[in-house]
Parts: C-alpha cells; sequence; structure tokens
C-alpha cells in the first residue's frame, strides 16, 4: 500500500491525473454540447457539404417563408426513416423556416386508407392550405429528377437533378395565393416551341400557357395577359399587327424572342419602331465579350435593377446568334425604351456582304404610360398609372435549354422570369431551378459529437495538454 500511495505523490503521476482529468471534462463538455444542440432545429445544426449545395434555400423561398401570413401543411406519405435521406432532410430543413409550416409524416402501410382519401399515391407530399381551401401534389419523383436518355448508354437511369426546394415554394406560393395568370403563345409564323425548362418555370409561378394561332383568329382574348411570341420566321401580316398594336395600347403586356431567320419581317419590324427599336441587318459577334473566341456566342452587358435584377447570383447571360438593335425614337412621348441586354463597342452586326461596328442592343423593355380618353375610365380609380410593357430579345437562344445548360452559373432563366413577372404587380417569380445531381457527394453532415468533437474538443484537449506542460515546467 505505501508504494502504491508513492505511485500517485510523483510529479508524473500527478501531471498524468491532471491530464486524465482534463480529458473527462473535455468529453463531458462534448456530451452536453451534443445534447442542447440535438435540440436546435434542423436548418441550425445542419451544414451542407454537398459538392453542389443541393440543401441551400434561396432567398427566394426564405423571404415567402418568411412573409407566410397562412398555415401551410406538409402531409408527406411515406415511412419517414424509409424515405429518401435527401427528400427527408430538406423538407425537414425548409419547414424549420416558417411557424406557420407544419410537417406530418403518414405511412402508408400502417395507414392504407390514407392514399384513397387523398386520391395520392405512396412517396408524395400533399401540400394543403386550410385558409384558401387550395392542395396540390408532389411526388418524390418530382423533388429528384432524372436522365432517361443515359439509359441507352449505360442501360441505367441516373440522377440528373434535386428541384425539392422548386416543387415546396411553388406549392406553397400556390395554395397560399388565389392570383394567376394566364399567357398566349403565338403559332402560325415558324415559332419555336417552349422547352421544358421554360414550361417548369412558368408553371412554378402559377402562369399558364395557351397556344393562339393570330392567322386563324386575329384577335387577342380578353383573358390574355401577356403575349409570347417565340422564334417567329415568318412575318406577322398586317391585321396581326393592328391586333398587337391595339392589344398594347390597350394595356397588354409582349414578349418577343427574335428568331433565327434571315427573312424580312418589315410589319414585326414596324411594331419594334413604334416602339422605339429597330432590328440592326445580320447577326452580332462580340469578340470582346465571347464565349472561347466564338464571336457569335455573345455574353452581353446587364443593365437590371428592381425586380429584374432579383435573383441574379452571377449575372452570367449568354445569347448565340442573336440579332441586335438600336434604340430610336418611339413612336409616342409616352413610351420610355430601357436597355437591359447590351453588347461592347467591338461589336459588329454581321453579315454575307457587311460587317457594321457599333453597341448593339440585344434586350429592352419599351413600357408605355396610357392616358384615359373615357371619362368613365379617369373616374375609376383603378385605371390610373396603367401601362403596357413590350420585352424584346434579340434571340431566343436565350431560354434554349441546350444553350443554358452549358453552364450551370447561368442567370439566363432567372432574367426571363423575371422580366415574365414584372409584367404583373401581384406576381412573383418563385421559378427555382433544379440543382445538379452529377456529382460525386450530396451528403448533410449533423452537429453531431463528431462534428463537436472536432469544434471543441480538440482545442480544449490541445490546451489542457498545454497547461500540463506549463504546469510541469514551472514546478521543475
Amino acid at each position: 500500500m505505501k508504494k502504491i500511495k508513492e505511485m500517485f505523490t510523483t510529479a508524473h503521476s500527478r501531471n498524468g491525473a491532471y491530464s486524465v482529468g482534463m480529458t473527462a471534462v473535455v468529453i463531458a463538455i462534448i456530451i452536453v454540447l451534443n445534447m442542447i444542440v440535438s435540440q436546435f432545429p434542423d436548418n441550425l445544426r445542419s451544414i451542407d457539404v454537398s459538392d453542389s449545395k443541393i440543401y441551400e434555400i434561396t432567398k427566394t423561398s426564405r423571404e415567402i417563408l418568411k412573409n407566410l401570413e397562412k398555415k401551410v401543411k406538409l402531409t408527406v406519405l411515406s415511412e419517414e426513416t424509409q424515405a429518401d435521406k435527401r427528400i427527408r432532410t430538406f423538407i425537414n430543413k425548409y419547414a424549420d423556416l416558417s411557424d406557420e409550416v407544419e410537417v406530418e409524416w403518414v405511412d402508408p402501410v400502417l395507414h392504407p386508407s390514407v392514399l384513397s382519401e387523398n386520391d395520392a399515391s405512396a412517396d408524395t407530399v400533399i401540400v394543403s392550405c386550410e385558409e384558401t381551401g387550395k392542395d396540390t401534389k408532389i411526388a418524390f419523383s418530382d423533388m429528384i429528377q432524372y436522365d432517361m436518355s443515359s439509359y441507352y448508354t449505360t442501360g441505367q437511369v441516373t440522377e440528373s437533378g434535386f428541384d425539392a426546394e422548386g416543387q415546396l415554394t411553388s406549392a406553397v406560393n400556390y395554395v397560399t395565393n388565389d392570383t394567376t395568370k394566364k399567357l398566349y403563345r403565338t403559332s402560325g409564323h415558324g415559332e419555336d416551341a417552349f422547352g421544358t425548362n421554360f414550361t417548369d418555370l412558368t408553371d412554378k409561378s402559377n402562369l399558364t400557357i395557351t397556344e393562339l394561332n393570330l392567322v386563324m383568329t386575329q384577335t387577342i382574348p380578353e383573358d390574355c395577359d401577356l403575349l409570347l411570341m417565340n422564334g417567329p420566321v415568318k412575318d406577322i401580316s398586317e391585321e396581326e399587327k393592328t391586333a398587337i398594336s391595339n392589344y398594347l395600347q390597350g394595356g397588354g403586356n409582349v414578349m418577343l424572342f427574335l428568331g433565327d431567320t434571315d427573312e424580312e419581317l418589315p410589319n414585326l419590324e414596324s411594331l419594334m419602331k413604334e416602339y422605339g427599336l429597330e432590328t440592326a441587318e445580320g447577326y452580332i459577334a462580340d469578340p470582346s465579350r465571347c464565349l472561347q473566341n466564338n464571336y457569335y456566342y455573345v455574353f452581353p452587358l446587364l443593365n437590371a435593377s428592381g425586380d429584374l435584377a432579383e435573383g441574379l447570383s452571377t449575372e452570367m447571360i449568354l445569347a448565340a446568334n442573336t440579332h441586335g438593335m438600336t434604340k430610336t425614337d418611339p413612336a409616342r412621348d409616352t413610351i420610355e425604351v430601357t436597355s437591359i441586354l447590351t453588347t461592347s463597342n467591338d461589336a459588329h452586326a454581321v453579315t454575307e456582304t457587311s460587317q457594321e461596328q457599333g453597341a448593339y442592343v440585344i434586350g429592352a423593355v419599351a413600357e408605355e404610360t396610357l392616358s384615359d380618353t373615357d371619362e368613365e375610365e379617369k373616374e375609376d380609380a383603378e385605371s390610373e398609372g396603367k401601362q403596357s410593357r413590350f420585352t424584346v430579345f434579340g434571340s431566343n437562344s436565350i431560354i434554349d435549354s441546350q444553350l443554358t445548360g452549358m453552364f450551370s452559373t447561368l442567370d439566363n432563366m432567372t432574367l426571363v422570369m423575371n422580366a415574365i413577372t414584372a409584367n404583373f404587380d401581384d406576381i412573383q417569380n418563385v421559378s427555382i431551378e433544379a440543382k445538379s445531381l452529377g456529382i460525386s457527394y450530396n451528403t448533410m453532415q449533423h452537429a453531431d459529437i463528431f462534428s463537436l468533437l472536432v469544434i471543441f474538443g480538440i482545442p480544449l484537449v490541445i490546451l489542457g495538454f498545454g497547461m500540463s506542460v506549463w504546469m510541469k515546467r514551472r514546478k521543475a
């Protein structure tokens, strides 16, 4: 016993006991901190370390959730522990951003009647708002997108995109908002159909698109909130031009994407000139702002503010084989033209026989403040400050999925959707694009014992070891 007591009275034993004591204190601190952090909401204790930040929530969604005034319920028809971890993590993280959002997981195996009651299948999220009485459904397969083309090359279908945020925010906006807008797209002039990348985004903003053949009807429906013309390669008729002009002068909104054509379009160009825009012959080449020495793939200068600039993270817009425009005097003093995309001064409008150097407009907005001629309309407060809006882009390549898919950083679709929703005071752009899953690492690290050990434990152990050495040297 005496020898044992002497073992614990030496300097080495006292230092060792001190180190053991410090280690025990560090472990106790880590355990307590882990217990505290485990009670935090998922959005505070989760660290997104995925390559493409698939769990990050955009400013658009955060603002919508922050401003929610109606209760929204997310009923997830799936057994929670068996659901895709990425979807489960994102739903919980998303709901933690608003006290108005409630999440309920219902196991359809234990409660099979829930499927028939909601006319839904398993692995579905039902987003509902009791106050408005509206609901909508999101399948898990809509949140995780797949590349079907890979089946023909590899024999397997690969995951391509994670669209949980876009689907949820669109659904929340839909069930809490009674406002919808109707868009018409013209046909009959060789117009291109809109790609799924465009229609998916308009759907998310509660915008419906219907085809309109002006060749047959020559009238624009009264419920048309925005008329879209996507790359016409044939000219409009004089009657169509008159119909569109009257629609604009009556407070309508038109968006035109010029097409890839060398044909003359005198009636369409006359309509543009009425609103202060004149097309330049040929296609634009810009050696100062081009893609990898391809002069006809132009990165125009962006001049966007207010609603048009919302959500533009990189301010990189790419347009291929685009026509150029110059601003001219509009037909009426009430029309104001604003350039939103322009080339550099080194750009050229190139034809087979000529090259005209100068700065050209690639995208512009012509707004007209309308005056009431009818006495009854003048007395109507709602008619005060009424405006029409004519938006023109030099090429519809700006919304081509092949072009926008070249770089994930391009803001093409965000700018176009902003330009669409800017026509309306009561519609917000909630068109959030899916995040790529073509990466190697899609995980969410939670703040647990391991992470707390890294954050707090190692520095404390180093501190304890340093104090032990310092005390030993001091006694020596």
